[in-house]
């Protein structure tokens, strides 16, 4: 049944225990959601309203949506998700545990939020996605999804051609600097501190890639508040259009502590949580997707996360009816107790 909640506004939370609760609504929490409500599962989405490519123009390298701004992504999620029963709650999780099992053994989890209001679910897919460490240099940060970018596959076609520098943040930025050298003869590579050798510096030279190993020391605008530049230590301004840089990640993991989810660093990448086939995770009942897990993940893997984490999760709760069935009838009857 069409529910005519309007896109940004919030459902009410759902009384009772409900199938499944996703904390975030992103591409993955919304996927996982869609096909949940699909299954007929009550599904609620705990959205905190803090996208990661918010700051973005347009979400790229998905096919059909390419182009497509990220807010215009939610709303149809969002939609759509409602157009089969589910709901999207706006709000902040600040903690989510165990609780006492049912009767009849299955799992259940509460879920609660910042503004004191709580949820009992049976399982839960976590898709908070992730934050990008940008380096402490003034003026970056307020660039970032525009001029300053991290991923030449969402952002590279709209920077082609432009003056680029690499600001690098350690070993992972020497691979950036091939990738984002597709997209310009014009790159310019900030060592910023990390050590290069010589072996990459020769590569670099190959490419015409120039080397600054003096440390940044902020980026500067232009009279009409774009990008213009990065001004060094020793005072010179190199002229640039673009930064990009390959920035560490940290999912988000605040008010999910209680979980007791397992966690990995990735080389030179950042922290992720772990999970295997179809994000399920070390905790029974507890499924992670998206940017939360797969921190490389464009818009479109992170959905595509979020479609196999929600039938696991469904295909899980189907498993439990069904034992739970199966002990009714044995409980009941001597003869199902030993036929």
């Amino acid at each position: 049944m069409a529910v005519a909640t309007p896109p940004d506004a919030s459902d009410a939370l759902a009384e009772g225990t409900v199938d499944a609760v996703v904390i975030g609504g992103g591409a993955a929490g919304l996927n996982g959601a869609l096909i949940l409500a699909r299954s007929r599962r009550s599904v609620v989405v705990i959205d905190s309203g803090s996208p990661r490519n918010a700051p973005a123009e347009a979400v790229h390298g998905f096919i059909v949506l390419d182009g497509t701004p990220p807010s215009e992504i939610l709303r149809r999620g969002r939609e759509q998700v409602r157009q089969y029963g589910g709901r999207v709650v706006f709000g902040e999780v600040v903690s989510a545990e165990s609780a006492a099992p049912s009767a009849d053994g299955d799992l259940r989890f509460t879920v609660t939020l910042a503004d004191g209001r709580s949820i009992t679910a049976r399982r839960i897919l976590v898709a908070t996605g992730l934050t990008d460490v940008l380096p402490e240099v003034p003026g970056l940060a307020e660039h970032w999804g525009d001029s300053v970018v991290n991923c030449p596959y969402c952002h590279g076609w709209e920077v082609r051609d432009e003056p680029i520098g690499i600001l690098a943040t350690g070993p992972v930025s020497i691979g950036h600097a091939f990738l984002f050298r597709q997209l310009t003869e014009d790159l310019t590579y900030f060592t910023h501190g990390t050590d290069l050798d010589e072996d990459s510096r020769a590569r670099f030279a190959a490419r015409g890639i120039r080397v600054i190993d003096t440390p940044v020391a902020e980026v500067v605008n232009g009279e009409d508040g774009a990008l213009a530049g990065v001004r060094l230590a020793d005072g010179q301004v190199v002229a640039r259009r673009v930064v990009a840089v390959a920035a560490p990640m940290q999912a988000r993991t605040q008010g999910l502590e209680g979980l007791g989810l397992p966690v990995q660093d990735l080389p030179n990448m950042g922290r992720g949580f772990a999970s295997g086939t179809a994000g399920a995770t070390e905790v029974p009942g507890v499924w992670v997707a998206g940017n939360a897990t797969d921190l490389v993940a464009q818009v479109g893997a992170s959905a595509a996360a979020g479609a196999l984490a929600g039938a696991d999760i469904n295909r899980m709760l189907a498993t439990a009816e069904t034992d739970a069935a199966l002990q009714g009838i044995a409980e009941g009857s001597p003869q199902g107790a030993t036929g």
